[in-house]
Parts: C-alpha cells; structure tokens; sequence
C-alpha cells in the first residue's frame, strides 16, 4: 500500500511539473551562448554563433546548416527578431522531424519566410515574400523592415491554428487540416511532398540560405 501512495504522489508531481509549464513564457535564447541548440542533423551549433547577443549564421563557414531547437514543441506562441543581410534569404520552420531520412528541415517543416524583399532573388512571388507562410499565404511587402533592421515575429501555432504576426501587423492566419489549407497546399510546391507538415510536434528551425541572418529575444509559451 505505501508503495502504492508514494507512486501516486511521484505521478501527481510529474503531472503537476508537467503542466506548470503550460502558459509560462520561457527564454529558447540567453544571448550568450548556444545551450538548447544545434545545427540539423548535428551534435553542436556548427556554422551558428552568439555574435553581438543574436544567433548568427557564418554562411562561409564548414557544412553550415539549419540550427534547430534541442526540444520539440506542439502549440506555442514563439516570439523571435531576426535582421537578414543585403540580398539575404532565410526562414524559420517549424514543427520539424529530424530524422537522417530527411536531408534537411524543410522536408517536414511549414516556413514563415525571412527576406530582404528589396534585393534577394527570390522576391518574385508574393508568397515568397518575408512573414509569408512560404509557398502558401503572401504577406504584404510593406510588412518587413529593409535588410539590416530587425524585425520582430510572433507566430502562434495552436491545435493547428497558425497566426502570424511581422512587426506588429497580422499577416497569415490558417487553420491546418481545413478545406482551405488543402487548396493552398495544391497549387504550393509541397503538393506532392508526403511528409510535408504531417508532425504536429516538431523542432523550431533557424534557416541556413547562404545569407548572413541572425535571430534574438527568443522566447516560447506553450499552450
């Protein structure tokens, strides 16, 4: 019977701990390190550093890759800054499986585009255009701030609910799994992707496009 009790109490503990950190905004960033992260596929951060308290990527640097968070997360509400170099491209996908079966994040993750609207090869297509949910829903060019300058996001993912916010202003809102997101899938390059946002639970990936980016004032609250 005793071990009965105390086994109830450990679990009561567990549930407790466990949904104690629901709702709680939590830093995924100290600004000085890069504890809780690591590049795709990689046991260390690789190509990625703490340069001026921002993640920065050394596109120049040996093997670089996407840099992904050590935890996965479900339902969330991220906020994160991220400032991209002259002509840059970058992103930050979500809900990534990291498996050797997949070569790189993109495979698995949704993307909310990161750009220099003004410079970067890729600003032909609305919905290639940064805050766009990539290859799906265009944000307005007017949303993000010129290369060099920081920009700030939310993006709240909840029971397949995306919003997304760039500098303040709403610029995607899409409800996974609808009649809508299916249509947007069809007529995007994923069309025929099948492992394409199919884990409802994933990594949080900072992009590596070839560009200098960095990211800062990470922070996540599970819902």
């Amino acid at each position: 019977m005793k071990k009965l009790i105390l086994g109830a109490v450990a679990l009561t503990a567990f549930t407790t701990a466990t949904f104690a950190q629901k709702g709680k905004t939590v830093s995924l960033f100290d600004g000085k390190t890069t504890k809780g992260w690591h590049s795709y596929l990689q046991k260390d951060a690789g190509a990625w550093s703490v340069v001026d308290g921002a993640l920065q990527l050394d596109p120049k640097a040996p093997h670089p890759a996407d840099l992904v968070t050590d935890g996965e997360y479900e339902n969330y509400e991220l906020k994160i800054d991220w400032k991209i170099a002259e002509g840059g491209n970058s992103g930050i996908i979500f809900g990534v499986k990291e498996d050797s079966t997949f070569h790189a994040t993109y495979n698995t993750g949704i993307e909310m585009q990161v750009l220099d609207n003004e410079k970067a090869e890729d600003n032909k297509k609305p919905n290639h255009l940064a805050g766009s949910l990539y290859d799906m829903i265009a944000a307005p060019k007017n949303a993000a701030k010129p290369a060099g300058q920081w920009n700030k996001v939310v993006l709240r993912k909840d029971n397949g609910h995306l919003t997304f916010w760039l500098n303040g202003k709403e610029v995607v809102n899409v409800q996974m799994g609808s009649p809508e997101w299916q249509e947007l899938i069809n007529n995007s390059k994923f069309k025929n992707w099948k492992d394409f946002a199919k884990y409802p639970k994933g990594h949080i990936a900072l992009q590596n496009h070839g560009a200098v980016v960095a990211f800062k004032n990470i922070s996540i609250k599970q819902l």
